[in-house]
C-alpha cells in the first residue's frame, strides 16, 4: 500500500512540474492602421462577391507568456513607407504605440515571428530594439536573392526592409527556421504550405484553452476560409496549396473561430474587446 502511495505522489509531482514547466498564453489582436479604400470581399477573395464589401485593417498579434515571454506575430508597417497610400489609411498608429494600450512597451517584445516579409508586415522591426526574429529561411533566402534578380519576383517587398533584416541577421537576432511544423518556442509551432511568399508561414498557439492559428496572410480574409477559395489573383504562388494549408488549419485548431485571417477587420468584432482597437482571442 505504501508503495502505491507513493508511486502515485512522484505522478502526481511529475504532472505538477510538467505543468509548471508548459507555459500559458494570452493572444490580443492589436489595430494599428485602417484602410479607408472601399474593397470587396471579391478584391480579396478569387470569385468572391464584387458587391459585397470587407473591412480590412492592419494588425499584429501580440502573445503574452507566463514565461515572460511577449512576441509579436508581424511587426506592421511605419507611415512613410510608400506602398501605403494605395490603402488610403483612415488611421495609422504605429504599432509600438498601438502595444502601450496593453502595458508592453517596444523593449518588452522578446521575440517577433514573421508570417512573411511584405511591407505591411516586416517594415516595423525597427521599431522592437531586443526582439529575436524568427523568419523561414527559404522566404529570407528569396527575399534578401533572387527576389531582385532580373527574372526575380520583388513586388510587395521594400528594400530598406531587406536592408534591416540583412542587418538583424548580421547582429545574430535573426533565426531561421528550416521548415514545416517547427516548434520554435514552448508551445508555439510554426507550419508552411500557402505560398503567399515563397515560403509564407503561420502560428500555432496552444493557450490554456484552446489551439490559436495565427494566419496571417496565409488567409486575407474570412471568406476565404468559411468558403474553402483562394485569394484572388496574386495572392499565392500556390492557390492549391493555399487551399489546402486551410484544410489543414481546421484539424489543427481547436476550433475555426480560432483560425484568425490577417486583414479581416471581423476579428475585432468577435471576440473580447480590451481596449480601443485590441481584442483577447479567447
Amino acid at each position: 500500500m505504501k508503495k502505491i502511495s507513493l508511486l502515485v505522489f512522484a505522478l502526481m509531482l511529475s504532472c505538477h512540474i510538467i505543468f509548471a514547466q508548459t507555459p500559458v498564453y494570452k493572444i490580443y489582436a492589436v489595430k494599428f492602421a485602417e484602410s479607408g479604400y472601399p474593397f470587396k470581399v471579391g478584391d480579396w477573395a478569387l470569385n468572391g462577391p464584387k458587391n459585397e464589401p470587407v473591412k480590412i485593417d492592419f494588425m499584429v498579434w501580440l502573445i503574452k507568456g507566463s514565461n515572460g515571454k511577449n512576441i509579436l506575430v508581424d511587426a506592421g508597417f511605419l507611415p512613410d513607407i510608400e506602398d501605403a497610400k494605395e490603402f488610403k489609411l483612415k488611421t495609422y498608429q504605429r504599432p509600438d504605440s498601438a502595444l502601450l494600450k496593453l502595458g508592453v512597451k517596444p523593449q518588452d517584445i522578446t521575440d517577433i515571428i514573421l508570417s512573411h516579409p511584405h511591407w505591411d508586415h516586416i517594415d516595423g522591426l525597427s521599431l522592437f530594439p531586443k526582439a529575436k526574429v524568427w523568419m523561414q529561411k527559404l522566404d529570407y533566402e528569396f527575399f534578401a536573392g533572387a527576389a531582385w534578380q532580373k527574372a526575380g519576383e520583388a513586388g510587395g517587398y521594400a528594400k530598406r526592409d531587406v536592408i534591416n533584416t540583412v542587418n538583424l541577421n548580421l547582429a545574430g537576432r535573426l533565426k531561421l527556421i528550416d521548415g514545416d511544423n517547427k516548434e520554435i518556442i514552448k508551445g508555439i509551432k510554426v507550419y508552411t504550405g500557402s505560398k503567399h511568399t515563397y515560403n509564407s508561414q503561420y502560428v500555432l498557439v496552444q493557450t490554456r484553452k484552446n489551439r490559436v492559428i495565427i494566419a496571417s496572410d496565409n488567409i486575407w480574409i474570412y471568406y476565404s476560409l468559411e468558403h474553402l477559395v483562394p485569394p484572388s489573383q496574386g495572392g499565392t504562388l500556390d492557390p492549391a496549396g493555399y487551399v489546402k494549408a486551410m484544410k489543414r488549419m481546421k484539424t489543427l485548431a481547436g476550433d475555426v473561430k480560432f483560425i484568425i485571417p490577417g486583414h479581416d477587420g471581423r476579428q475585432l468584432e468577435m471576440f473580447p474587446k480590451v481596449a480601443d482597437g485590441v481584442v483577447e482571442i479567447r
